[in-house]
């Protein structure tokens, strides 16, 4: 690596314990031992995606991700996951070093516990304001995700966050950007504009060592930027946090599952709470149809707008040189 990108870097690589601030975003199915290992055995960051993963499920993953590699890991754990601070303690029990709290503000005591136990936390902070807050909470580092990364996602674009973000805190502490980078060149822009790293997902789905179903992986590859579009919310009582996935015909499924939980509400079957979780395990369950079972018409596939830039099945090494050597490059002109 160059002595400037080295720099530039450097503040991300010192809190993660990787080569190069590249984290490989934590997308559940597909965030497991294999990827997880291989982007860190890569020089990247690779982050375990615990998400609906019961205590002992997480136990055996991060076990057998150990095994895999000797570098550094972390894992994503759901703020609105029932058992979080179990889940905080198989990670103390493994000595995991960074743990990721996505989903939500993390409730109380979390960023305490994680701290309690020797690790660092990241958080993600989708305004300017809220990342303040977190920065007061004590957290180590944020992600910023625009709207145009894969998944749940917010309303504002990633170049507006980090022109509102960056300028304001990147002074205070390390800041990693997300959301349709596909690029060397986009990572150098952000780096250059005080960012300590970036985070990709949809980059690393068809990486040779990601599980994903062929079928999926095709999805992928035959996939552009306009194909990612987003979940309609069709009862503002139902708390939809939009996601953004390739068009299929899954894609309806998800609107009339909406109807479905709104007429539960309205005949008084289910209470909000509920409601909510019918919306997220509809998710965990068309995304494993389609991660694991290759479902891509009734699945979900999600997927960030920067689908249009992976073009081939190649090993997560490959990936990573690749940016690397764009970004340099870009850094050089």
């Amino acid at each position: 690596m160059s002595a400037k990108l080295d720099a530039l870097m450097a503040r991300g690589t010192a809190l993660l314990g990787s080569e190069v601030s590249i984290i490989c975003g934590a997308m559940s199915w597909i965030s497991e031992r294999n990827l997880v290992s291989a982007v860190s055995n890569a020089g990247g960051f690779g982050l375990i995606a615990c998400g609906a993963m019961t205590p002992e499920l997480l136990d055996t993953e991060i076990a057998a991700t150990k095994a895999m590699t000797d570098k550094p890991f972390g894992v994503n754990l759901i703020t609105m996951h029932p058992q979080l601070f179990d889940l905080i303690a198989i990670c103390a029990k493994h000595e995991v070093g960074l743990i990721v709290l996505a989903g939500g503000l993390p409730p109380k005591g979390s960023i305490e516990a994680i701290k309690e136990m020797g690790a660092k936390v990241i958080c993600f902070a989708p305004a300017l304001a809220l990342a303040k807050k977190l920065i007061r909470s004590g957290v180590d580092a944020l992600i910023i995700e625009g709207m145009e990364a894969g998944g749940h996602i917010g309303p504002v674009a990633t170049s507006v966050l980090a022109q509102e973000i960056l300028p304001e805190l990147a002074g205070e502490l390390p800041i990693f950007v997300a959301g349709g980078i596909g690029r060397g060149e986009a990572i150098a822009s952000y780096l250059e504009m005080g960012a300590a790293g970036v985070q990709l997902g949809t980059r690393f789905v068809c990486a040779t060592e990601c599980i994903a179903h062929p079928d999926f992986k095709k999805a992928f590859l035959r996939g552009n930027a306009r194909d990612a579009i987003t979940s309609v919310q069709i009862d503002p009582r139902l708390p939809v946090i939009p996601v953004r996935a390739l068009k299929n015909a899954g894609t309806e499924e998800f609107t009339r599952k909406q109807r479905e939980v709104a007429q539960m509400l309205d005949d008084g079957k289910v209470d909000m709470m509920a409601a909510q979780l019918e919306i997220e395990h509809f998710w965990a369950g068309a995304l494993r149809r389609a991660v694991i079972d290759g479902d891509v018409e009734n699945g979900s596939l999600m997927a960030g707008q920067s689908v249009g830039m992976v073009t081939t099945e190649e090993p997560v090494a490959d990936i990573i040189a690749q940016l690397i050597a764009q970004t340099e490059a870009a850094l050089e002109r």
